[in-house]
């Protein structure tokens, strides 16, 4: 049985949709990041000794990190299609993923962890202005990146999409216009209609279901 730790609103949510596309018997574990739960002892013990979500407990061991898990989630449940077969459109989803998690989310994290950057409030301030102007140029570059498909990498829903959707629901989350990205907002709509995403909005009660 696998068992997925997330925190509702969390970068997880890439990793709590996958799963739940896969149409694979699981265990929904939550892990309150602003409770502090993924600093508790037990958490760092016997889960992720990083103090991170999301987490993914196989009968083989623990897996974390997003591209690992989606990854892993394709491979094994391979009938899910979350990535293609070809060398090269595997390729391109696994960079994109890669773009995901090594640009848009510490861009995002200056915003709103300034204070692991600099000390003086003043400084901090200068930090989350900054990056909240990199972090809008991303989203950007991710509509772009959809223009004229139906979902991120063309016309084959990836692995790619839930992970896109949670910069998308971050923007929104920290005010930046993000329904002026016409494509990224179609992209968001599309998914909504789709159950497993849906069900995991749900369950994680996420403001992408307000519209």
């Amino acid at each position: 049985m696998l068992t997925l730790y997330y925190s509702p609103g969390a970068c997880s949510m890439a990793s709590h949709i996958a799963l739940e596309e896969t149409g694979a018997a699981y265990t929904p574990q939550p892990v309150l990041i602003p409770k502090g739960e993924h600093q508790s002892p037990e958490y760092l013990k016997n889960v992720n000794p990083r103090g991170k979500v999301p987490a993914l407990k196989t009968d083989d061991g623990v897996l974390t990190e997003n591209v690992a898990i989606l990854t892993y989630l394709a491979r094994t449940f391979p009938e899910a299609k979350l990535l293609p077969t070809d060398p090269l459109g595997l390729a391109r989803c696994l960079s994109h993923m890669a773009y995901l998690s090594n640009a848009l989310h510490p861009t995002f994290a200056r915003i709103v962890r300034a204070e692991r950057i600099a000390q003086d409030p003043a400084a901090q301030e200068a930090v989350k202005a900054s990056a909240r102007e990199s972090f809008w140029g991303l989203l950007q570059e991710v509509d772009g990146i959809i223009d004229g498909n139906q979902w991120v990498m063309g016309s084959q829903y990836t692995a790619c999409d839930p992970y896109s959707l949670v910069f998308y629901g971050w923007g929104g989350r920290i005010g930046l216009p993000v329904k002026e990205l016409q494509n990224y907002t179609a992209l968001k709509d599309r998914m909504v209609q789709r159950p497993a995403v849906r069900k995991v909005l749900e369950r994680e009660q996420s403001p992408l279901l307000q519209g």
